[in-house]
């Protein structure tokens, strides 16, 4: 199914079966992702870590080499989900 949310497309698909993915399959962009990751956590979500192999700071935000700052959830389902600041 494909829905106009306001000029913008979304897309849904129909799965057999759920299965968690384990890469980022929603994600949003925020104006202030600092203010968007601790409105979150304060309503009890839980950002990933992902070791040393990505630097991020004490709120779970990662600098992208080129600018962006992004951070990363996960749904009641598993799946993971991302906040970025482009």
């Amino acid at each position: 199914m494909v829905f106009d949310l306001n000029g913008i497309m979304l897309r849904v698909a129909h799965v057999p079966e759920m299965v968690a993915a384990k890469y980022t399959v929603l994600g949003w962009e925020v104006p202030d992702i600092r203010a968007a990751v601790d409105d979150l956590r304060k309503a009890g979500v839980t950002f990933e870590r992902y070791g040393e192999f990505m630097q991020q700071d004490e709120r779970g935000i990662w600098n992208a080499p080129g600018g962006a700052k992004i951070a990363w959830f996960k749904d009641p389902d598993g799946n993971v989900l991302s906040l970025a600041q482009l």
